[in-house]
C-alpha cells in the first residue's frame, strides 16, 4: 500500500495518507521513516503497523493523543500489544493510544521520583494472569531505551490495558471489575473474620465468579436460572452475606444487580465458608 508522507515522527514512525483516499493514518515499524521526507510517497512493507487516526479512544480522539504523547510511547505500546498478539492471538490494536497515553504520564512519573500506590496490583496481578504477564514485558523495554525501572504497581494498570484489548472492555470497565473484586473480597474477609489468600484456590474460585458476575451487571446479562429458594433456606448465612455483597456492588457499579445473582454467589460463598480452615 502506498502512503504520502505528512510528518515523521521518528525513524520508525510517520503520519501518512493513503495515495487513493484522504485519510490520516500512523505507520509503525522498524525503520520504516528512515531517510524520508516529508511529501514522499512510500510502500509500506506488509509488517509494518497502520492505525486509522480517525478512531474515538476512551481518552479521545487518536489524532489527538499522537500529538501530546512521545513516539517512543506509541512505539512501547505497540511493542506490548505485539507481546499480547503473540500470547492471545488477535487483539484490538485501537487501545495502542490508550496504553501510550498512560505511559507517557507514567513515564513522567518515574522521571520525576513520583511513585504510585495501586491498592489492587496483587487482585490485577491473579485475575488478570496472562495480561499481567504480557504488560511485564515493558520493564526490560524501558529499562533498555529509557534506563529507568518500573514498579509492580505501574505494570499492573499497563496489564489492564492489555486486558482491554482483548475482550470486549474498556481500560475502566477493567479497573471497575478489579476494584469490585477486591470490595467483595473484603466484605467476605470482614463478615467471616478469616483473610483470604489471594494464592488460594478458594480466593480464585470467588474472584472468578465475581468477575464474570460483574461482567454480566455491566452488560445487562441475566442468569437463566435462581437458586435463591433453595439457598436462603439451606445456607441462610452466605444466602445473607450475598445479599450484602450485591447490595454493595449496586452502589459500586451504579447499575442493578438482578436478584438471581444473590443465590449463585451464596453458592460460592458457602464453599468458601465451608472449606477455609478457622
Amino acid at each position: 500500500m502506498l502512503y504520502r508522507i505528512v510528518k515523521i515522527l521518528n525513524h520508525n514512525s510517520f503520519i501518512g495518507i493513503e495515495s487513493d483516499a484522504k485519510q490520516e493514518y500512523l505507520i509503525m515499524g522498524k525503520g520504516v521513516a528512515f531517510g524520508k521526507k516529508i511529501g514522499q510517497t512510500i510502500d509500506v512493507p506488509q509488517e509494518a503497523r497502520i492505525y486509522s487516526l480517525k478512531e474515538m479512544t476512551e481518552r479521545g480522539d487518536a489524532k489527538d493523543i499522537i500529538k501530546s504523547v512521545s513516539p517512543l510511547c506509541l512505539e512501547l505500546a505497540n511493542e506490548v500489544l505485539g507481546k499480547a498478539e503473540e500470547e492471545f492471538g488477535k487483539v484490538d490494536r485501537l487501545i495502542m493510544f490508550t496504553m501510550a497515553d498512560h505511559l507517557d504520564f507514567a513515564i513522567r512519573r518515574i522521571q520525576n521520583g513520583e511513585q504510585i500506590s495501586n491498592p489492587l496490583t496483587e487482585d490485577i496481578r491473579i485475575m488478570f494472569y496472562k495480561e499481567y504477564k504480557v504488560a511485564a514485558c515493558i520493564r526490560e523495554l524501558l529499562k533498555e531505551k529509557l534506563g529507568i525501572e518500573i514498579d509492580d504497581h505501574e505494570i499492573g494498570y499497563i496489564a489492564l490495558h492489555v486486558h482491554a484489548a482483548i475482550v470486549d472492555e474498556n481500560f475502566s470497565q477493567a479497573m471497575e471489575i478489579a476494584r469490585t473484586v477486591r470490595e467483595c473480597i473484603s466484605i467476605v474477609e470482614k463478615e467471616t473474620g478469616k483473610s483470604i489468600d489471594v494464592m488460594s484456590i478458594s480466593y480464585n474460585r470467588l474472584m472468578n465468579h465475581v468477575r464474570y458476575m460483574v461482567v454480566r451487571v455491566i452488560h445487562g446479562e441475566k442468569l437463566k436460572m435462581s437458586l435463591n429458594d433453595y439457598m436462603s433456606v439451606k445456607f441462610p448465612e452466605a444466602f445473607l452475606m450475598a445479599e450484602h455483597i450485591c447490595h454493595q456492588m449496586e452502589k459500586s457499579l451504579r447499575l442493578p444487580v438482578l436478584d438471581s445473582e444473590i443465590g449463585y454467589l451464596a453458592m460460592h460463598l458457602e464453599r468458601l465458608l465451608d472449606n477455609e480452615p478457622e
